[in-house]
């Protein structure tokens, strides 16, 4: 709640997205969110394992013209700068991880419950389904809370 007199929150200078393995959810995420404000923050991603990306989470972001095959996936401790302004967590595990790195230092840490996409079983394009449905959650959430007033707003 802002009260009279309040200064509006600062919107955050840089991001960093984290997920179980940073092989979908969060390499997804920062994709969007540099698409949308790359030239405003710095945006990373991180897991608390890493793993090669996802070749599902792949074909699901080229539908929407963004390309995750170079991501290089890393944890927690590959990190080399941890001065993030806000910690987006998209799995409870990594939810744990992101309080304890945000521990010592002034940041925020939100939780955004994200499905597990590799949980789906089916066909090809059942499977394709829940990926396009974790893709297009991400789309909402980022939108929500990077609206467009704050993405064209120069610093």
């Amino acid at each position: 709640m802002t009260l009279p007199g309040d200064k509006p929150a600062r919107p955050p200078s840089s991001v960093l997205f984290c997920c179980s393995w940073n092989s979908i959810r969060s390499p997804m995420a920062a994709a969007i969110l540099r698409r949308d404000n790359g030239a405003r923050l710095y945006v990373d991603s991180v897991g608390v394992r890493a793993q090669e990306v996802d070749g599902f989470a792949v074909a699901v972001m080229a539908e929407i013209g963004l390309d995750i095959t170079r991501h290089e996936p890393k944890t927690f401790e590959d990190l080399e700068d941890t001065s993030f302004d806000l910690v987006i967590s998209l799995s409870p595990e990594a939810q744990h991880s992101a309080v304890e790195l945000t521990r010592t230092v002034d940041c925020v840490v939100e939780y955004w419950p994200m499905l597990d996409a590799t949980a789906v079983e089916g066909s090809r394009e059942e499977r394709l389904a829940a990926y396009r449905t974790v893709r297009d959650h991400l789309v909402r959430r980022i939108r929500e809370r990077f609206p467009p007033s704050a993405r064209n707003k120069s610093s």
